[in-house]
């Protein structure tokens, strides 16, 4: 607030004029960004500084000025300060006889400035000035943020309400339009019921003290009355789309967090991944090095495996070479076993011929023996006495075969040898 005064001071300064101290009592109050300047009169020079301070003001949101018997230029001066302000939505100009000028510099604006909301403009005296207020008419179909509309008391005539009617067919924002204690007339009145069928927003249109005809006024309550059920069901369906709006906020909320709990879980998943994918690449990687070292193992053994196959192959060689030797050895064996029994059989039979042989010559031999010897016998006995000198008789010492005979004058030789 005090830099709000400091400045006031300092632009009065500037203008060479003193400041008000109604104003800067008023300046440093502002209570909720109110200014209330009502019933003061103000000067050409605070009407400038007030002007360009409304320019960067970001406190006020309401400016009262109502009563305040502005001057034209003061209060174009405040009006141009006003088109480049943000904040204020509620103006007050009742009562500061405004004309021609104000009317133009009203028209200009409502063309630049955007957030004035409520304007009233009661007991000035606009509607004299056709032109001028036309080009009012012609800034207030353009304009978008104006809701409240107060023109009582302004003198305006039947031109200037089939201006008003133009400009409502143009606007889709203006709700609230007082125009009572005009000069509307017949052909007024008219005029904006025959635009109301196109305008679907305005809930609330004063015509009283215009000498328009009841069955007018009928018809734009009618009108009103439709345009306010209009507006009500638009502000229900409003307030469900806003409560929607807060529903879908909150489902589309609770989608993103839980879209961000879901990429969260995605991105941790995927570290895991990577680790898992880093832990299984190096596995693998002992695995392949495991698996490699088994291949030379494989082939190493698959090597000796050929040279033991070679080795073998080459001992079954050798030993079907001994075997067929083996075979013809023990074929030979057999020839010659058969061959040796054979000649045993052959030297047996031949023994046996023999030993027959033998045996029958041993047995002439004996029987020859016991003739000789019975021959002998009795040869003895014929010459016992003979002085012959004789041999001693072995026989009797000796076994009957084995006897040798003693011939006198020779000796029969009986070896087996001979026959």
């Amino acid at each position: 607030m005090e830099e709000f005064q400091h400045s006031y001071r300092r632009l009065c300064k500037e203008s060479g004029a003193e400041p008000q101290e109604t104003v800067l009592q008023q300046l440093q109050e502002l209570p909720r960004g109110r200014l209330d300047l009502a019933t003061q009169s103000l000067t050409v020079e605070t009407c400038r500084a007030l002007g360009k301070l409304l320019q960067k003001e970001a406190l006020l949101t309401e400016l009262i000025l109502s009563d305040c018997m502005l001057s034209e230029e003061g209060a174009t001066l405040l009006l141009q300060g006003l088109c480049a302000n943000t904040v204020v939505r509620f103006l007050d100009l009742k009562g500061n006889n405004l004309q021609a000028a104000g009317a133009e510099a009203l028209g200009q604006l409502l063309r630049q400035n955007k957030s004035i909301q409520s304007l009233t403009l009661e007991w000035n005296n606009l509607g004299p000035w056709e032109d001028a207020f036309a080009a009012f008419c012609g800034a207030l179909a353009g304009n978008g943020a104006l809701r409240q509309l107060d023109l009582r008391n302004n003198q305006i005539s039947h031109k200037g309400a089939e201006e008003l009617a133009l400009a409502l067919t143009r606007n889709a924002h203006l709700q609230q339009l007082d125009l009572r204690w005009n000069s509307i007339g017949l052909l007024g009145g008219r005029a904006l019921v025959n635009c109301l069928p196109r305008n679907r927003t305005l809930w609330r249109l004063e015509l009283a003290g215009n000498n328009v005809p009841g069955d007018i006024l009928r018809a734009v309550e009618q009108a009103m009355d439709h345009n306010q059920e209009r507006q009500t069901t638009s502000r229900e369906n409003r307030a469900r789309t806003h409560v929607l709006s807060k529903e879908v906020q909150h489902l589309q909320e609770e989608k993103s967090r839980q879209f961000l709990d879901l990429m969260e879980t995605i991105d941790k998943q995927r570290k895991e991944m990577a680790r898992s994918s880093r832990a299984s690449a190096a596995c693998v990687g002992q695995l392949q090095e495991a698996l490699n070292e088994r291949h030379s193992i494989i082939n190493a053994l698959k090597a000796k495996l050929q040279m033991a196959e070679a080795a073998l192959a080459l001992s079954e060689q050798k030993a079907q070479g001994l075997g067929e030797l083996l075979a013809m050895a023990e074929q030979e064996q057999r020839s010659l076993a058969q061959r040796q029994a054979k000649e045993r059989r052959l030297e047996q039979q031949e023994a046996a011929e023999r030993e027959s042989k033998l045996l029958r010559d041993l047995s002439a031999a004996n029987e020859k023996h016991l003739l000789l010897r019975n021959q002998v016998g009795g040869c003895g006995a014929r010459a016992p006495g003979q002085g012959l000198g004789l041999k001693p008789n072995w026989g009797d010492r000796l076994p009957a075969p084995f006897l040798p005979l003693t011939w006198a004058g020779g000796t029969h030789d009986s070896s087996p040898g001979r026959e």
